[in-house]
């Protein structure tokens, strides 16, 4: 198949299934986000994420511009995830703060 530049139609098919394309790969993704935090396992995973990228913490680092930008960029990481946390699947964060304070020895989901 050759490409032809002045095919308008062709050029608006092949973005129109790129652009289903994309939608069906995001509600594919938002779908596997809810399931990871529908279990108490992946939303322990899911928080210790936000806790690495330091998405409760400053970013600053005096006297370090480097390692402040470093930070910056994990913490960005750790936003997006906040993100899909707040428009995806809120009820989960509230789930979260509660089981973060139950200790290692009071949990009962070691199998699931």
């Amino acid at each position: 198949m050759t490409h032809d530049p002045v095919d308008l139609a062709l050029l608006e098919a092949r973005q129109t299934e790129a652009d289903e394309k994309a939608r069906i790969d995001r509600l594919t993704e938002i779908g596997d986000f809810k399931w990871i935090v529908s279990n108490k396992r992946g939303r322990r995973f899911v928080w210790r994420l936000l806790e690495q990228a330091g998405v409760f913490r400053l970013s600053f680092t005096p006297g370090d511009h480097s390692l402040t930008a470093f930070n910056e960029g994990r913490r960005n990481f750790g936003l997006q995830v906040w993100a899909m946390i707040q428009e995806h699947a809120p009820e989960s964060y509230a789930l979260m703060l509660s089981e973060r304070n139950v200790r290692p020895n009071d949990r009962t989901d070691t199998a699931g």
